[in-house]
């Protein structure tokens, strides 16, 4: 169990390289599916199309839709979307950067599979095999002479070289060579685009808005760090609570049995009622409690941080300049006061 909890803990404190990490995974993962994928065009007319476009673009979307969904931010940006403003105000830059963060690492698997799916060509054969230039390509003379419709219905069935019928009209082979040769200048010509992109977006962006960027992503780190504490402080404060309430009902349950009363008198004690004699142990939990120690309490305070959260404001002896300096005056000393506590 201590192996698993310092894994744990390790992945919560390496959260950006995990989700890397994840994100190539998903990424060789996507290669990989796409190359045991056996595609079939139906090589009729009209169907190609609508084929072809689900394989190139239905994918990706999975493949986006779940980078997102294995993101734990994702739930975090949702709440502060939605949150109450209270006294504190949904700054819209902020949540542009978490989601910007996000989409950078979700969109490296569906990218990898449009440009796979481009480099093998499979796909885009099958949905332009009808606007082959036959004229080019194949015996120019003789397609003039075919009406639209059964020249379209020829050029559906250049994908499956067991239904086709049109090598009278057009050689299979160099169409497909073509075909092939134009999807893959389109798929390298879309990797050069997002990698210029990636870098543009990485390394160009920033040194015209350094300031908002600093601003953006300083305040989702501190978005990220208050979850982060307050459900480790929540979960010691619920600790804490419920060691309280569980010696508190075996303190009362022993009460009970030594006063002779049975098991009648001890489903008439309620659970949370209070020991006669409260042990040194008890206490000391009770302290971590700092009063909140019922039910309706800690459900209105838990309301309260969701509606109304406090101000990003720390408190000052006197207020700050507007370029963040006392305006140069020197600030009054301080006094150091030690305090020391007592248990009689």
């Amino acid at each position: 169990m201590d192996k698993f909890r310092m894994i744990f803990q390790f992945l919560q404190s390496n959260q950006e390289s995990f989700m890397n990490g994840i994100c190539s995974i998903m990424a060789l993962a996507s290669a990989q599916m796409y190359s045991a994928f056996d595609f079939n065009c139906p090589c009729l007319l009209g169907y190609n199309v609508a084929y072809s476009a689900g394989i190139l673009l239905a994918p990706p979307l999975v493949l986006f839709l779940l980078g997102l969904a294995m993101n734990s931010n994702v739930s975090m940006l949702a709440e502060e979307w939605k949150r109450p403003p209270g006294h504190r105000a949904e700054d819209p830059a902020v949540l542009r950067c978490m989601f910007c963060s996000m989409a950078q690492r979700a969109l490296i698997a569906p990218v990898v599979w449009v440009a796979v799916t481009l480099l093998d060509g499979k796909c885009f054969l099958c949905a332009l095999c009808t606007a082959v230039p036959v004229t080019m390509l194949g015996k120019g003379s003789l397609a003039p002479g075919l009406p639209r419709p059964e020249l379209t219905r020829l050029l559906a069935r250049v994908p499956c070289p067991e239904v086709c019928d049109g090598d009278w009209l057009l050689a299979r082979e160099v169409a497909v060579r073509y075909l092939h040769c134009i999807s893959q200048s389109l798929g390298w010509s879309f990797v050069l685009l997002t990698t210029l992109l990636a870098f543009i977006v990485r390394s160009v962006q920033p040194c015209f808005t350094q300031a908002a960027v600093l601003k953006s992503k300083y305040w989702s780190h501190y978005i990220d760090s208050e979850h982060k504490l307050f459900d480790e402080t929540g979960t010691e404060h619920a600790k804490a609570f419920a060691k309280v309430c569980i010696q508190q009902f075996l303190e009362a349950m022993i009460h009970v049995l030594e006063l002779g009363h049975g098991h009648g008198a001890l489903a008439a004690v309620p659970a949370g009622s209070a020991a006669p004699t409260a042990t040194d142990g008890a206490n000391a939990e009770r302290e971590k409690l700092r009063g909140i120690t019922d039910q309706g309490t800690t459900n209105r305070l838990l309301r309260r941080w969701h509606e109304c959260k406090p101000p990003l404001r720390l408190s000052q002896e006197e207020p700050l300049a507007g370029n963040g300096w006392a305006g140069g005056r020197s600030r009054p000393s301080r006094k150091e006061v030690a305090t020391y506590f007592s248990k009689v």
